[in-house]
This record gives C-alpha cells, structure tokens and sequence, in this order.
C-alpha cells in the first residue's frame, strides 16, 4: 500500500513520470526503506525547499505504521 501510494504521489509531482519508479526493500521484520528513482531534473521537486515534499510524503506513509506496525525509511534517488 506504501509503495502504490509513493508512486502515484511522486508521479503527479514530476515533469517526467514516465521515468518515476519505486523500490521496496526489507531492512528487518519491523521497517521497510521505500526508493523514489527518478530522472535528475526530477530529483529536486520530490525534495522540495528545505526537504517539506519528502517530508510530507514521510507525514503521509508514518500513518501506514499505525496500521500495519511496519517503520518507513523513505529515500530519492536521480537515475544516472
């Protein structure tokens, strides 16, 4: 559910969506780390000025822990 939700917000933000993809990866039972990719031009949007959008997105997935007791870690990274 994170992820779809990750996806979808990061593609309405960005020039580019066709290039926006996202990586879930297990750190242990407990939290998961969500990587935004996206093209280089993009990086910056999904950061926002002083890092308010990836902390929005973080507000908004923090709530997916209520409901299924997992942490997220949520990173963006610009395609090389």
């Amino acid at each position: 559910m994170a992820k779809d939700f990750v996806l979808a917000y990061a593609k309405m933000i960005v020039k580019h969506p066709e290039s926006v993809s996202v990586a879930v990866e297990a750190i242990d039972e407990t939290a998961e780390e969500i990587t935004i990719y996206a093209d280089p031009a993009d990086a910056g949007k999904l950061i926002g000025k002083e890092g308010r959008m990836i902390n929005a997105i973080k507000t908004v997935i923090s709530g997916c822990k209520a409901k299924h007791g997992k942490s997220y870690r949520v990173n963006v990274k610009a395609y090389n």
